[in-house]
C-alpha cells in the first residue's frame, strides 16, 4: 500500500484542500518549472460575452470495478506528458440525490459526504458537508455547474442566497430561476471514490501552461426507488452497481510573468482533455458501458425504468432532511404500518447492503494502482 497522507484529513475540507495545494506545488518545483504559479479554471465567455461556469471533464462508464485495475499504469504507459502529484490520492463517500425529473431544463442535485461518528459502528454513517449543485444535463463538452455548500449541514434552507453571494452577476438568470423551482427527492446513487491528481505538460503543443488534472475511480450503487426501499422487479433495494473513470481540469500553472488569452486556456483544457480521453477510450473500449447520462442522470433513468411515474414521486414528495432521520415522523413501512421508516439506515445499505458493498476508499487505490 502506497502513502496516502491526505486521507486523514478528509473530515476537514480547509485543511485537505491546502495540503493537496502544497504537494501539487511540491510537483510542479520537482517537473522544473520555477517562477510558475497557481491559477483556477477561469470563466468562460459565451458568444454574447456572459461569463460562465463550466465543467470541463469526461469520463466514462464500466460494468465493474475491477475493470480498472492498474489503470494508473495505463495512463502513464499511454500518456506519457500526464506526470502523477505524489501522494495526492484522496477518497469520499458521496450520497447523491437526484432532485429534479428528467422533463427538468438542468439537473439538480444534493450531495455529501459519508462519515460516521466516533466509536460508533462504521455501517451507521451520516450525511455532512452537504452541497447543492445545478448543472447542465448529459455529458457533453463545456456543462455548467453551479454549487453551494449548506451552513450546518441543514438542507431545509433556501440555496438561492448562497447561490447569489457566490457567483453574483455571474449567475445565468436560467440557473437562478431553475433554484427556486420547489425539490424533490426523484433517487438516490451512493459513490465510493478513490481520487489523484496528476500535472499535464506538453510545450510542443500547449506552450508554457501546465494543466491539473484531478482523476478519480468511482464505485457506486443505484437505489431502486426513490425512497430506497425494495423493489420487486429488481429484487432489491439497490438497482444497479457499476464503475466510472473520471478526468476533470482543476485549474493549470503559468510563468509569474505569463499573459495566456481566454482561448489559449480553454484550448490547452480542451486539449488535455482530449490527450487523457483518447488512450483511455481505446484502451477500455470493449468495456465501456455507452451512455450520454452524467451520474444523476442514471439514477433518473434507472428509477423510473423500474417503474417510478413522475406522478408517484410527485405525491411521495420526499425531502432531503428526511434521510437524514432513523425514524420518520410521517412515513410508515408499507408491509407493517405500526412501523416508521429509518431513511438513514436506507441510505446505509446503498452504501453496505452485504450482497452490493461498496469497496473501502484503500482497495480502490490499491486496485487502481
Amino acid at each position: 500500500m502506497s502513502q496516502r497522507p491526505l486521507l486523514k484529513h478528509i473530515h476537514d475540507h480547509s485543511l485537505l484542500f491546502t495540503e493537496l495545494a502544497s504537494l501539487r506545488d511540491q510537483a510542479i518545483t520537482q517537473m522544473g518549472l520555477s517562477g510558475y504559479q497557481f491559477h483556477k479554471t477561469p470563466k468562460f465567455y459565451g458568444p454574447n460575452g456572459e461569463r460562465l461556469t463550466v465543467e470541463p471533464e469526461r469520463s466514462i462508464v464500466l460494468p465493474e470495478l475491477d475493470t480498472l485495475k492498474d489503470v494508473r499504469q495505463v495512463l502513464k504507459r499511454a500518456v506519457p506528458k500526464l506526470t502523477d502529484v505524489p501522494h495526492s490520492d484522496v477518497g469520499y463517500r458521496y450520497p447523491t440525490a437526484a432532485l429534479a425529473g428528467t422533463d427538468a431544463p438542468f439537473i439538480k442535485r444534493l450531495r455529501s459526504e459519508y462519515f460516521h461518528r466516533v466509536d460508533e459502528d462504521r455501517s451507521i454513517c451520516r450525511p455532512v458537508n452537504l452541497s447543492f449543485g445545478i448543472k447542465s444535463r448529459g455529458k457533453a463538452d463545456n456543462r455548467l455547474e453551479y454549487e453551494v455548500w449548506m451552513p450546518d449541514d441543514d438542507p431545509m434552507q433556501n440555496p438561492l442566497p448562497l447561490f447569489i453571494e457566490r457567483y453574483g452577476e455571474d449567475l445565468p438568470l436560467e440557473v437562478r430561476q431553475f433554484v427556486q423551482q420547489p425539490a424533490r427527492v426523484h433517487g438516490w446513487m451512493g459513490v465510493k471514490r478513490a481520487a489523484f491528481e496528476a500535472i499535464y505538460y506538453n510545450p510542443a503543443a500547449l506552450g508554457d501552461i501546465a494543466i491539473c488534472v484531478a482523476l478519480s475511480v468511482d464505485a457506486y450503487n443505484i437505489g431502486a426507488r426513490p425512497d430506497l426501499s425494495y423493489s420487486e422487479q429488481a429484487q432489491s433495494s439497490i438497482a444497479a452497481s457499476n464503475a466510472e473513470l473520471e478526468w476533470e481540469i482543476n485549474g493549470y500553472y503559468a510563468p509569474c510573468d505569463a499573459y495566456l488569452s481566454h482561448d489559449e486556456i480553454w484550448h490547452a483544457i480542451n486539449y488535455t482533455l482530449e490527450a487523457v480521453g483518447s488512450p483511455l477510450d481505446e484502451h477500455y473500449h470493449p468495456h465501456i458501458i455507452p451512455s450520454q447520462e452524467s451520474k444523476t442522470e442514471r439514477i433518473l433513468s434507472t428509477v423510473m425504468g423500474l417503474g417510478s411515474s413522475a406522478e408517484e414521486i410527485e405525491q411521495m414528495n420526499l425531502q432531503p432532511w428526511e434521510f437524514m432521520q432513523t425514524t420518520s415522523e410521517r412515513r410508515v413501512k408499507a408491509h407493517d404500518p405500526s412501523r416508521h421508516v429509518n431513511f438513514l439506515g436506507r441510505l446505509n445499505r446503498l452504501f453496505y447492503q452485504p450482497e452490493f458493498q461498496l469497496p473501502s476508499i484503500n482497495y480502490i487505490h490499491d486496485l487502481i494502482a
